[in-house]
Parts: C-alpha cells; sequence; structure tokens
C-alpha cells in the first residue's frame, strides 16, 4: 500500500516526508483494520514529521484525523461490520488500569500511546486501530467533514462538556481550528455535532 513515511524529521521543505510503499498492517487480536477514506491534516502531524516531538517509532505514517471503513478485524474484534464507518483520532491506546483511566482522564494516562507517533496513522491507504478507540460514525456527514472532529472536534466537546453549560448558555472557544464551526451548530447534547 501507499503510505507517507518519515524518513527524516526534519522542516517538511526538506522533504521529511515520502510516499512509499509499505505493507498492509496485520491488526492485532484487539484492533481494526480500518481502509482510509479521509484524514485531516494536524500541527501534531506537522510536529511529529519535523521532529519537535521525539522519535518514537523510525518511519511512522503520520496522521490521527482518519476516517475510513473496516476492512478486517482481529480475533477478539465482535461488533464492527464492513461497510461501516468508523473514526481514529490521536489518543490510540491505554492501560485502561490506572487512576486517570479509572476516572474518565484517559488523556492522562501515563502509559498512552498515539495514532499516528507511536504506531502508523492515516496517512496511508489502511491504518489499524484498537477496537475500544474505534469512533463509530453517523450516515449523512461527509468524511472529510468528520475528520477534523477526531482531534480538534473532541477537544472542544471535551470542553464543552465540562463546561457544563446551562440551556441557552454561551462557550467561546479559541484556536480549535474546525471544532467552533461544530461545536456552534452542536444544539443539544442529546444530537451529535455537525449533523446539520
Amino acid at each position: 500500500m501507499r503510505a507517507w513515511s518519515v524518513v527524516r524529521p526534519g522542516p517538511v521543505e526538506e522533504e521529511s516526508l515520502r510516499l512509499v510503499e509499505k505493507p498492509v498492517p496485520v491488526p492485532a487480536d484487539d484492533e481494526l483494520l480500518v481502509r482510509v477514506r479521509a484524514c485531516g491534516v494536524c500541527r501534531t502531524d506537522l510536529h511529529v514529521a519535523e521532529g519537535d516531538l521525539p522519535v518514537r517509532r523510525v518511519g511512522v505514517t503520520p496522521g490521527h484525523e482518519v476516517v475510513g471503513e473496516p476492512a478486517g478485524a482481529g480475533a477478539a474484534v465482535r461488533g464492527f461490520e464492513a461497510g461501516g464507518r468508523v473514526g481514529v483520532a490521536w489518543l490510540r491506546r491505554t492501560d485502561g488500569s490506572c487512576a486517570y483511566c479509572a476516572r474518565g482522564a484517559e488523556n492522562l494516562c501515563p502509559r498512552s500511546e498515539y495514532t499516528g507517533w507511536y504506531a502508523d496513522g492515516g496517512y496511508a491507504e489502511y491504518t489499524t486501530v484498537p477496537a475500544a478507540f474505534a469512533y463509530r460514525l453517523p450516515d449523512g456527514v461527509p468524511d472529510v467533514a468528520l475528520a477534523p472532529l477526531m482531534c480538534a472536534g473532541i477537544i472542544g466537546h471535551r470542553a464543552l462538556r465540562r463546561a457544563a453549560l446551562p440551556p441557552g448558555g454561551r462557550l467561546g472557544l479559541y484556536g480549535f481550528g474546525a471544532a467552533p464551526i461544530c461545536v456552534r451548530r452542536w444544539r443539544s447534547p442529546r444530537e451529535p455535532p455537525c449533523t446539520s
């Protein structure tokens, strides 16, 4: 399969990313194989490519704003059918047992792993994701509109939830890329964002 790989961390203008051939990944027992349909570009992907973040995997394929479809699954995965859509985000895996995970703050897990940094991401034809970290996506919203929600959207959604706004309340978001557009259109905590 074709994939963009960080061949040598450095300025992207100096071709730190190169289009290469890689084998289609084989999902682990708890993972989905995802055929990538769209992948957004996040500044964190540039940090990985340019070496601003220390190398976690040599030759990694960045990309953590992924929308795709299940194309295979490990032996322990249930409930994901071909033809559906899933999202793959930055947070790839946690230990599930630390104090942070126990209180729902998985993003602070000291043993967390990240898509496009610890494992190959979505700047490829296929990627893998632990099924527990695959987001089921709604119909009726284009892939390219959903992709940024896998990063900026999750951040904005978390801020909105933590703000505990009363009905009719207001929330200002700054510096979240595409997320404010979606949050502004989100009318109720009972409906998904960006559906209208």
